[in-house]
């Protein structure tokens, strides 16, 4: 209660106008909480899905796509109408790792839920954690970047991650989809570079803590399907689900039953293939969420149609023997050896750019429009949520923004989000404070 407390008065409201970017302002009214059909003509609309629709128009109505196509479509009488024309329609971008609704300000802990204390979480979930009051959504959104897998941290198996989009009152309001994943960091290994190993003595130490970790993510394991298999022997002797529950076993049982995936963390070579190991010693359902070194396991993955969350991509590489362009071109070898992935921005506060992620893979080799449908419908698709999200097709979720460009430029402004077919503001504390001291006494 006391943490809830703290969260609420963290929170700044928002007490200016529209900010001066948004559509909102100049075209249509303001008007938060209605889902009335929307209009948008003469835009170009970008589905992702079957390509790009030149003066198109998209219908929004009850929160959904209703209709889309060329300018010859009809309105619906009382609908709203936005005149597109020199704008881009396109579907809301998805992060596939970010932290957002778990964390509001770095050094004040009562503000930070990304982790709980021991090695062993899987039972600490998302979707009760999260702050929809953060300040951090609505800078997020204002980017375009309007859906998100939130994760937990720290451990080996950290917790289950929720998706959830970019608004809502509450944590309920916020979610589409937890738990949607179990979590496990998986133990370093072997470095991966023999310049790393400074002192024998000291390498000795270190694997052998890695073998007592790895041992102990192995008898968690173990536990848990012993744990699985003794509760469904007992609710079939006895016809009573009343049974004693251990909660942290019994939080690894979708994941057993394979009815959510393991996100995996890994970035090193060695890493990644003793964790592709576990696994399939496990039988795991598995995503591999990070992959520095994964451009030298694509054999495995493909072998294994293994999905991959790419990211964070604007960062150094990790080894002092690494290429430069390291974690530019993993995406381009991924797409070119045929393996799904997606990309994340593995932050917070910083979420809000992610399309500067997939930007950074554009420049390096891998197609626009497959950059572009990684923080779209790939990573939809990965997340097993694109049968509403990802793409502008009738019937998916009416999740979109407008903007005056392509959202991986830098240069472009977002002029309009729709969440779910309800306008959303385009002002954050970012905006506020810009005005406030813009028109502050000279």
């Amino acid at each position: 209660m006391l943490r809830k407390i703290l969260l609420m008065t963290l929170v700044t409201l928002s007490t200016s106008s529209t900010s001066s970017t948004s559509l909102a302002q100049s075209t249509i009214s303001n008007n938060p909480g209605t889902k009335n059909a929307v209009v948008i003509r003469g835009a170009t609309i970008h589905t992702i899905s079957r390509g790009d629709i030149a003066n198109g128009t998209i219908v929004l109505s009850e929160g959904v796509i209703t209709a889309l196509g060329d300018a010859s479509i009809q309105a619906p009488p009382t609908a709203k109408v936005i005149d597109g024309k020199g704008l881009h329609v396109y579907p809301g971008m998805i992060d596939s790792g970010t932290n957002i609704g778990l964390t509001e300000i770095g050094s004040v802990r009562g503000t930070n839920d990304i982790s709980e204390i021991g090695d062993y979480n899987p039972n600490a979930r998302t979707e009760v954690a999260l702050n929809p009051h953060t300040n951090v959504v609505p800078v997020t959104r204002a980017n375009g970047v309007l859906l998100a897998l939130s994760q937990p941290e720290g451990g080996i198996v950290a917790g289950s991650s929720a998706v959830i989009r970019m608004s809502g009152w509450t944590p309920a309001e916020m979610v589409v989809k937890a738990p949607a994943a179990m979590h496990i960091r998986y133990p370093q290994g072997r470095p991966s570079s023999v310049s790393l190993v400074e002192d024998e003595d000291v390498e000795k130490d270190r694997r052998k803590g890695y073998e007592r970790r790895l041992d102990s993510l192995r008898d968690l394991m173990r536990d848990a399907k012993s744990y699985r298999t003794s509760i469904e022997a007992k609710q079939q002797r006895v016809q009573s689900s009343r049974t004693d529950k251990d909660l942290v076993l019994e939080a690894l049982t979708p994941l057993l039953r394979g009815d959510i995936p393991a996100i995996i963390h890994a970035e090193r070579e060695s890493d990644i293939r003793d964790a592709l190991k576990f696994a399939d010693e496990h039988k795991l359902r598995v995503i591999l969420s990070g992959g520095h070194d994964v451009h030298k396991v694509i054999a495995e993955l493909k072998q294994r149609k293994i999905s991959v969350l790419l990211g964070p991509i604007l960062a150094l590489p990790q080894n002092e023997d690494d290429a430069y362009d390291v974690l530019f071109s993993n995406a381009k070898a991924l797409h070119d050896a045929g393996i799904p992935f997606a990309i994340q921005s593995s932050d917070s506060h910083n979420a809000r750019n992610l399309p500067y992620h997939a930007a950074a893979c554009a420049a390096f080799g891998l197609p626009k429009e497959a950059a572009l449908r990684a923080v779209t419908l790939s990573a939809a698709e990965i997340l097993g949520i694109a049968d509403k999200y990802g793409s502008l097709d009738v019937g998916k979720s009416a999740t979109l923004f407008l903007s005056d460009g392509d959202p991986l430029e830098i240069r472009t402004q977002i002029r309009g989000v729709f969440i779910e077919g309800e306008e959303i503001t385009l002002d954050s504390r970012q905006t506020d404070l810009y005005e406030k001291f813009s028109n502050r006494p000279k």
